[in-house]
């Protein structure tokens, strides 16, 4: 009986172990031999019908087949259940139109649960991997890379070159050595998927992709149209990541969690009590407190104004919101020049922001890209900014002139616990008494000495205690049956979850005996769809 157990997730792909019964344990992605896998695979019928034929003649043909894999078909519904393998047939035909590629894949990933295995036949070169992987395909063959070696092609991850290749030096592989041209072409593809489980573990996938896709149009269009499609995307990325988040491309500014951050700037995120704003520019470190210009910007607002960083590709980051993924993890190319798309995009944060929270006064402390999206904003949603910087924002005479500007305004609350409470749990929290100790990254918040929250220092997010939960009025919240966990809670004992939990949430756990805190593991979605795997990784269970 064939088991699988996936481990990392990054968005749609995943790392895990297959262990296929008599055979031994698989590392998952894999490449690997389908006869000695799914024997039965080369006799069936009708499991190799093309992707856009209509649904009719799908149903006319259905795949005959009493073993894994499942033949499913974008055309018609699936019978998979939860730890089944799924296969897509000729899935390489797919790269021939972008377009319908996306509208194929989320299709079927919304009818399949999400804990299936899913095997791309005859697909994967070393070229396409990461562009398949990140789709959500876990398994592969050799049959694309042998019919290379047939055609005289030499496999790279930068795409195929002629045979003449093999005696180039451009690869030191056994196959190459050998002067074999078909052990380099499967050398190369499995050397691309470890690659690429790499990527998934560290949660940095994206920033492959981004760098692969370059040399094929067709990649990047597959890229562009599954951004697009931000309501699957988004649900699949986790909350944060630990890690560096590289906002090297233009399509970074598309990225999911790039766009889930200003959204819920925009929607989710209350700002403390004051009519005065300063619009400053970002700092290449991350937090921006930490860096030398940000520290002569605070020391010159003085508390005195509500500090919103412009920044792109994130558009706005409220000086609450430093530390939080990806507010605290981006790095970008600093050049000092903002396209066109750039200024479009991050002006049109920037104006439903300023729409949604009216301030009497907007000072502007900003130069070149920063200061024309300020002025673009300013301009759509009908209001003044007033101008403090006259030369290098960090310059004395820049610094005088913001001092300057405020000179009057009364000291606001310095209430970071309470923005970050919005953004996160998407509710108004009452801090009144509630104390902060510790200096970044080691905080806590308490209230008459018992702990509230924390932050978790590798991705800035806040982790309430059993007593923090309390504050937090509703939501985030996942309902197991009745039992006393053990240790994580696993999906066959979730009983709902709030559809806003992501993979890495803060989450309280409710059950009829027990209350609990921990960090989600899965989606609410996928808490319900699936029926094996972690659902939440728990830190904490009381009894009551």
């Amino acid at each position: 009986m064939m088991r699988i157990n996936f481990r990392k997730r990054d968005g749609l792909a995943r790392t895990g172990i297959l262990e296929p019964g008599s055979a031994g344990p698989v590392a998952l992605p894999a490449v690997v031999d389908p006869q000695g896998l799914f024997p039965d695979l080369s006799i069936r019928s009708n499991s190799s019908l093309p992707l856009c034929a209509p649904a009719a003649l799908v149903e006319k043909f259905p795949p005959q087949e009493e073993d894994q894999p499942l033949t499913i078909h974008p055309q018609i519904a699936s019978h998979a259940k939860s730890g089944d393998c799924v296969m897509v047939a000729n899935w390489h035909t797919a790269f021939l139109n972008p377009r319908n590629y996306t509208d194929w894949l989320i299709g079927m990933k919304e009818k399949n649960p999400g804990d299936t295995l899913w095997y791309a036949p005859a697909s994967a070169l070393p070229a396409n991997a990461a562009i398949l992987c990140y789709s959500g395909f876990d398994l592969f063959d050799y049959t694309a890379v042998d019919l290379k070696s047939v055609q005289g092609r030499f496999c790279t991850p930068e795409g195929d070159l002629p045979y003449e290749a093999l005696s180039q030096g451009m690869c030191s592989c056994p196959g190459c050595k050998a002067g074999d041209l078909r052990e380099h072409n499967r050398h190369a593809l499995r050397q691309e998927i470890a690659l690429v489980s790499h990527f998934i573990a560290t949660g940095q996938l994206r920033d492959l992709v981004e760098a692969r896709c370059r040399f094929d149009a067709a990649h990047v269009a597959i890229m562009r149209h599954l951004d697009r499609n931000y309501v699957c995307m988004e649900r699949a990325q986790p909350i944060a990541r630990a890690g560096v988040m590289r906002a090297n491309s233009a399509e970074s500014m598309q990225r999911a969690e790039v766009r889930r951050f200003a959204e819920r700037v925009v929607e989710r995120y209350i700002p403390p009590k004051t009519d005065v704003a300063v619009l400053l520019p970002c700092s290449a470190k991350k937090p921006y407190s930490l860096s030398q210009s940000h520290r002569k910007f605070q020391q010159a607002v003085g508390g005195r104004a509500h500090e919103l960083i412009v920044t792109s590709p994130l558009g706005l980051v409220p000086r609450e919101l430093e530390t939080v993924y990806p507010a605290g993890h981006y790095d970008v190319p600093v050049t000092g020049y903002w396209d066109a798309e750039e200024c479009t995009v991050i002006a049109g944060i920037l104006s439903r922001y300023f729409r949604k929270h009216r301030y009497r006064r907007i000072i502007a402390h900003l130069e070149g890209g920063a200061l024309h999206v300020a002025q673009m904003a300013a301009d759509d949603c009908g209001i003044s900014l007033e101008y403090s910087c006259t030369g290098h924002p960090t310059g004395s005479t820049a610094l005088n002139a913001l001092d300057s500007a405020l000179a009057g305004e009364r000291r606001i609350k310095d209430d970071r616990l309470h923005g970050m409470i919005s953004y996160q749990f998407n509710c108004s929290v009452d801090t009144k008494g509630i104390t902060l100790r510790g200096h970044f990254p080691e905080v806590f918040y308490s209230r008459n000495n018992v702990q509230l929250f924390s932050i978790d220092t590798g991705t800035g997010m806040l982790r309430p205690t059993l007593d923090g939960w309390n504050l937090i009025p509703d939501g985030y919240r996942v309902h197991i049956d009745d039992f006393i966990p053990e240790g994580d809670i696993l999906a066959p004992g979730v009983v709902s979850a709030d559809p806003a939990i992501r993979d890495g949430d803060e989450v309280q756990i409710v059950g009829a005996r027990v209350l609990g805190t921990g960090r989600a593991a899965l989606p609410a979605d996928e808490m319900k769809r699936c029926h094996r795997g972690v659902a939440v990784r728990v830190r904490k269970i009381k009894k009551i």
